[in-house]
């Protein structure tokens, strides 16, 4: 099979789970119920009319969390597929895990220096 005709085959299977999940959609506005009720556009808290704003801001030590979190799911996705080929490629595919981990934990140590898991 040529690349020509991996691409055609892609090509066609994108274009088709476009097109089901298009007219999946249309089917669901055609049949379903509209209810528009006046209650739904309010923004609600456990049941109660929020007394703040919608749009707030996030303070800024939120960040140290959200890029913890960031790391260590990178982490895990980079490891699943690493460990798939670690058999084939030996010591190059562990000294380039260890390199990522190293890097991960200076991360960590930087997260724990500016006081990121200290409890507030």
């Amino acid at each position: 099979m040529s690349q020509l005709q991996q691409y055609a085959i892609l090509l066609a299977l994108t274009l088709g789970t476009v097109g089901f999940v298009l007219s999946l959609y249309g089917l669901a506005r055609a049949i379903g119920r509209n209810r528009s009720e006046p209650g739904k556009d309010v923004p609600a808290t456990a049941g109660k009319l929020s007394r703040d704003p919608v749009w707030v801001r996030y303070h800024a030590r939120y960040t140290a969390y959200a890029l913890l979190f960031l790391a260590f799911d990178m982490e895990m996705a980079f490891m699943y597929p690493w460990a798939v080929v670690y058999r084939e490629e030996g010591l190059v595919a562990l000294l380039d895990m260890g390199v990522f981990l190293a890097i991960l934990f200076l991360g960590l140590l930087y997260g724990w220096s500016q006081g990121a898991f200290r409890r507030q």
